[in-house]
């Protein structure tokens, strides 16, 4: 399906740890955190909050398991007054620390408004952006696409739920008005699907743009009584409407058919963001190995 070459698999630690909660998983040490990554047959990672800052500590520790980092996050607010700047700064230290640890992606999300780290209800109170916030948006993505391109590097928008780039039509939005070239797209399966839209769907729309994934499942029954009960982001998390790959709702086959059809090369993260009390998160990573494995020879 996919050349094996082109492609990595890697799992984030939202299983484990949670940086938007940070008291769920807190006595999980970085240790256990990467060797249960190594066991369950993963080839990196993403960098969670208990993970060491120094790149030369961070990166001995993950060679000897077998590991190494898929991507920085990067928090946007094009959106807010005054906050360019800042911006500009925090993602040109995000891609010197991707670059020293010898990976190409940044991911960046623009959360000036957003509401998933706020204790409110998700679904009601996501921001729409008004015509001169995409402009600003825009106008920002495609500064530090230029910059991450000139550095040999890719920006890659994460849609997230919460934010100002939630919906199909918000994604749609952001590809029709960012150049090609300078702004890739990181293609959330559980985030779309929670918005009540098709990833199979939009990765057939944007299988060319998309550089980056995160493959995530969803408990439906869950996401159906989140949405019912007007839940926050963090309750929804909690009471569990995420889970791994082949545990939930989404088919990821023709999904993973369609990216390989166009030749995706790059990142396939799993995600699960998770009550580690809840859900075992090593069992969690191997059942969502062996899922990827059986349908599409990862």
């Amino acid at each position: 399906m996919f050349d094996r070459d082109k492609v990595l698999l890697g799992i984030t630690p939202t299983g484990w740890t949670n940086d938007d909660m940070p008291l769920i998983g807190d006595r999980t040490s970085f240790e256990q955190v990467v060797s249960e990554m190594a066991l369950a047959g993963f080839q990196g990672c993403s960098v969670g909050h208990n993970f060491p800052t120094d790149p030369d500590v961070l990166r001995a520790a993950l060679e000897l398991r077998g590991l190494r980092v898929s991507e920085p996050w990067t928090s946007t607010y094009f959106t807010v007054e005054e906050m360019g700047e800042q911006t500009v700064a925090n993602f040109k230290q995000s891609m010197a620390f991707i670059k020293q640890m010898g990976g190409t992606d940044v991911v960046v999300a623009e959360l000036g408004h957003a509401v998933h780290q706020q204790p409110i209800a998700l679904w009601a109170n996501k921001p729409i952006f008004s015509d001169v916030q995409w402009e600003e948006l825009t106008e920002g993505l495609h500064q530090l696409g230029t910059i991450a391109t000139n550095e040999g590097m890719r920006l890659c928008y994460h849609h997230h739920l919460g934010t100002g780039v939630q919906t199909r039509q918000e994604v749609d939005r952001l590809m029709a008005s960012t150049d090609p070239e300078l702004v890739h797209l990181l293609f959330d399966t559980g985030h779309l699907y929670a918005s009540g839209d098709d990833p199979l769907d939009m990765a057939r729309a944007y299988a060319d743009r998309i550089k980056h994934v995160h493959l995530k499942d969803i408990r439906d029954d869950v996401l159906q009584e989140s949405r019912r009960l007007g839940r926050s982001f963090l309750d929804s998390m909690r009471a569990g409407f995420f889970t791994v790959p082949g545990d939930g709702a989404i088919d990821f086959k023709p999904i993973l058919q369609t990216l390989a059809d166009h030749g995706f090369a790059g990142w396939l993260m799993v995600e699960a963001e998770q009550d580690p009390s809840k859900a075992n998160p090593l069992l969690y990573a191997m059942k969502a190995r062996a899922y990827l494995r059986d349908i599409a020879a990862l």
